[in-house]
């Protein structure tokens, strides 16, 4: 089918959910998860969304044009379903700071939703903040000053909520927009500590980028035009932690599990998830792989993989993880290879992403009197790619680009000094690191067969 014979995925004359969440960051993974969440909650029908774009106003114009309705393509590894969500009822462009403020200032407004990336919350002299609210530029600058309207309108306390890849995102949120606050407004910063509450999620669902033929399988099989549908995979897992002062939709109805102690669910999360996105996506674009799938069916990819999760589950306790049970359901879900999970998407952001999910593990293996080969192969992998293409986009390109005008091991430290200076400034670390990386070099030079080596290298023996 052509668009020209099949109607646009419009609401109607359907009625749509009072505003009473706003979110930054309208992208596929929003609209996979937290949107998706909320179109399964219990009452659904009082919570719509007002969703803000990040850098480009086009999925809010695309969105805006079907009344905010969109396809999620929901793909198994045999099959595809297909379902309408409805919960987001406006789409604004994310430079329209005087609509978010408007919406902020409402007293219906109960919740604001984040999903910026992990880089985004950096509020120092590099961040790009303006030195005054009134035009602010990031999604940072922008929540603050949607939050002095609500103080000004008086229209009482509201929930943040952090729904980035980041431990203690709740608290990560808090500080940064503390700081903010503090600079552009004192008693502004006084007014937050009082009324909103910032809460921690861990938030898990593999949705890969929109790519043209899943618009072309939503007219052939719905029988009308999505310009903005959305692959996800079955799995969907939300932890939320903290509290909501002015109410929140029962999520749980969805599956949506509400605890007292975050940390453990993000580091299974970052750990095992992340990090093992993190390790495939650079060992897997390093031997010519294309997808997580790719890079799983890639045996020394995979066996590093492997050799990772075994470190971190390490560090992983409690019986209400059910690691076993998580690592069995990530190999099905890596696996699925009608998800295009493409790792160059997970490759960017490196240096902020490997910080999260690399360095807590290898930290606690060498506390451990223990190697951390494992954990050092994500950073070796991570500091092979960028040492070979300028093409990753990172939030500290300049500094990676005067790191690799060294050679060799040294390198290698100027490149995770980049990460962070105490790493660079440990040399056992730093040779640990190394080494995995002229394993991994020596692998992707023979990426048209096996390894001849572990990618970990020995079990055994510390450095």
């Amino acid at each position: 089918m052509s668009t020209a014979t099949t109607p646009l995925l419009t609401r109607g004359g359907g009625l749509a959910a009072p505003v009473r969440i706003v979110h930054l960051g309208l992208g596929a993974f929003s609209r996979s998860h937290i949107a998706w969440y909320t179109a399964h909650a219990s009452d659904a029908a009082t919570w719509g969304i007002a969703a803000f774009t990040g850098r480009r106003p086009d999925a809010a114009v695309q969105l805006q044009a079907q009344g905010g309705l969109y396809t999620v393509i929901e793909r198994s590894s045999t099959a595809d379903s297909f379902e309408v969500i409805g919960s987001i009822v406006e789409a604004v462009d994310g430079a329209d700071v005087s609509r978010l403020r408007e919406l902020l200032a409402a007293r219906t407004t109960s919740v604001l939703t984040l999903t910026i990336t992990e880089a985004a919350y950096a509020t120092g002299p590099d961040a790009g903040h303006t030195a005054v609210p009134e035009q602010p530029v990031t999604p940072m600058g922008r929540l603050t000053s949607a939050l002095a309207a609500r103080r000004d309108a008086g229209s009482g306390p509201l929930a943040v909520v952090s729904c980035d890849n980041l431990p203690g995102n709740g608290a990560v949120a808090r500080t940064a927009v503390l700081d903010l606050a503090h600079r552009w407004d004192p008693p502004l910063a006084a007014w937050i500590q009082e009324n909103v509450s910032f809460v921690s999620t861990s938030v898990d669902r593999i949705t890969p980028r929109y790519q043209p033929e899943d618009t072309t399988l939503v007219q052939s099989s719905c029988g009308y035009t999505d310009a903005v549908p959305v692959v996800a995979e079955p799995f969907h897992s939300w932890v939320l932690c903290g509290d909501f002062p002015a109410g929140r939709p029962r999520w749980e109805a969805a599956g949506a599990t509400f605890v007292d102690a975050i940390e453990p669910f993000e580091n299974r999360k970052l750990w095992l998830l992340n990090g093992a996105h993190s390790l495939l996506a650079y060992t897997g674009l390093l031997r010519g792989c294309s997808t997580v799938a790719d890079a799983l069916a890639d045996p020394f990819c995979n066996q590093a993989m492997e050799d990772f999760w075994a470190e971190a589950s390490l560090h992983l306790s409690g019986n209400e993880l059910h690691i076993p049970e998580y690592l069995a359901a990530l190999r099905e879900r890596f696996g699925n290879t009608r998800i295009a999970h493409h790792l160059a998407q997970i490759a960017m952001d490196g240096s902020t992403k490997v910080r999260l999910r690399a360095v807590p593990v290898l930290l606690a293996e060498r506390q451990a009197g223990r190697t951390g080969r494992g954990a050092a192969t994500i950073l070796a992998a991570w500091a092979a790619c960028v040492g070979s293409s300028t093409q990753l986009q990172d939030p500290h390109t300049s500094a990676l680009a005067r790191a690799v005008e060294a050679e060799g091991a040294a390198q290698t430290a100027a490149l995770l000094g980049v990460i962070g200076p105490e790493l660079a400034a440990d040399p056992r670390l730093v040779a640990v690191v190394h080494e995995q990386r002229l394993r991994i070099d020596a692998g992707s030079r023979d990426a048209g067969g096996s390894p001849t080596a572990s990618p970990a290298g020995p079990a055994t023996g510390t450095r």
